[in-house]
């Protein structure tokens, strides 16, 4: 069964409000093994909405749309869709009836043009809105079904979990379902080479990487006539690729980082301080993302200037001045003085050069060094990240110093 995602709004074209409608429904439809090839955004206009909804109806067995729902004359979604498949609009009392009860219930003020909200496609079934006062709607015509929904997220997931997926559960007997593993520490061309085996011969599951941020993912994806079924041809597959990743695997499907490495302090009964320089707190602050973070995160510290490390972490005015703050030593140092200062079993600092000014030949832009104290060791790491960003290396920096950190704790405590 293929699906098209067909998301109305010049809104949305314009850049004012992100199209997260789309990622959300593709997401839902594959979990329900629907194929979805296409997702098309159009504006508030008549006639390329009118040719939307026939070249979608054309390519894929089941179109779903969001937007133009509204009472006012730019919500035209009904209309194209009508005028595409050569029907009239018709009032519909029921969805008539229910719009009448809504504003009453709500202590609104029906006007006159709320009354256009109740017509329809002829022999459209409403769809009603939990949320609004927008009804949708579900269309059947020459063995095609198309399916509008209002646009706001709140309005339109709820409205998608009642009618929609248990419609499409009773029209279609084979499932998808994937596992995500999310891996750090090796980068997207490096990752794909070391399963461009699996890549080449892949059937059933299939297996699809991406990357973001130095982040790369691996969706392995199974095809099957259930759940077991599907969960039993991705398993090996999981293990395949964690045979050739290791460690670098930190978590799968809704895992974090910053979640993964929280629980791994929480096991092991270790608190936490943070040092900053060049992230700025960017590593503390995604690690309070955490909810029950405040049991092992205790203090965070940004010490930007050489004197505020000196007066804050203790940093030895002599390394300042012999190494330069952007150093193994001065990164120990603060790491060690954050731990003591807050108290903690382990402190993690970062400091380094985010650019896009200030390398030099021996410690370039997109230089950084982190630091780690665990119960009285001190240890460090030198990372570089060249020709990115002043956002991309303090991004990669916070990244790449929690995964440190991660991979310290499962080598120590796992």
């Amino acid at each position: 069964m293929i699906a098209e995602i067909l998301c109305v709004g010049t809104e949305l074209l314009l850049g004012d409000i992100v199209n997260t409608n789309a990622a959300w429904i593709a997401k839902e439809l594959a979990s329900l093994g629907v194929s979805v090839y296409r997702q098309v955004v159009i504006g508030d206009n008549h006639q390329r909405l009118k040719e939307a909804y026939g070249l979608a109806l054309q390519r894929a067995d089941i179109v779903i749309s969001t937007g133009g729902l509204g009472p006012t004359q730019d919500d035209l979604t009904k209309e194209a869709l009508a005028q595409a498949c050569s029907l009239e609009l018709q009032r519909n009392e029921d969805a008539a009836n229910w719009i009448q009860q809504r504003f009453i219930d709500k202590g609104f003020t029906l006007t006159e043009n709320n009354w256009r909200q109740a017509n329809f496609p002829v022999g459209s079934t409403p769809l009603f809105n939990e949320y609004g006062t927008a009804p949708g709607c579900m269309l059947q015509i020459n063995q095609k079904t198309v399916f509008l929904m209002p646009g706001p997220p709140v309005e339109m997931k709820p409205m998608f979990q009642l009618y929609i997926k248990p419609w499409i559960q009773k029209q279609t007997k084979i499932i998808l379902r994937s596992r995500v593993l999310k891996i750090l520490g090796i980068g997207e061309s490096a990752a794909e080479e070391i399963i461009r085996d699996i890549i080449d011969n892949q059937s059933n599951p299939s297996i699809a990487p991406y990357a973001k941020y130095g982040q790369v993912t691996f969706r392995i994806t199974a095809r099957a006539d259930n759940e077991q079924e599907a969960l039993a041809l991705i398993e090996p597959m999981e293990q395949e690729l964690r045979k050739r990743f290791k460690l670098n695997i930190f978590g799968v499907d809704d895992d974090t980082i910053e979640s993964v490495t929280i629980d791994l302090l929480n096991k092991h009964n270790l608190t936490l301080a943070c040092a900053e320089s060049c992230t700025g707190g960017l590593v503390s602050s995604l690690l309070i993302n955490v909810p029950g973070v405040s049991k092992i995160f205790k203090e965070a510290v940004i010490a930007y200037s050489n004197e505020a490390k000196a007066k804050r972490l203790n940093v030895n005015s002599n390394s300042l001045k012999k190494t330069g703050a952007v150093s193994c030593q001065v990164a120990a140092e603060m790491a060690e003085g954050v731990a003591k200062t807050a108290g903690t079993n382990i402190g993690l600092s970062t400091t380094g050069i985010a650019g896009p000014t200030g390398g030099t030949e021996t410690k370039p832009v997109g230089l950084v060094y982190c630091g780690l104290y665990i119960n009285g060791e001190v240890i460090t790491k030198r990372f570089l990240f060249p020709n990115r960003s002043r956002d991309s290396i303090r991004k990669r920096a916070m990244l790449s110093c929690i995964d440190w950190l991660r991979r310290e704790l499962i080598e120590r405590y796992v």
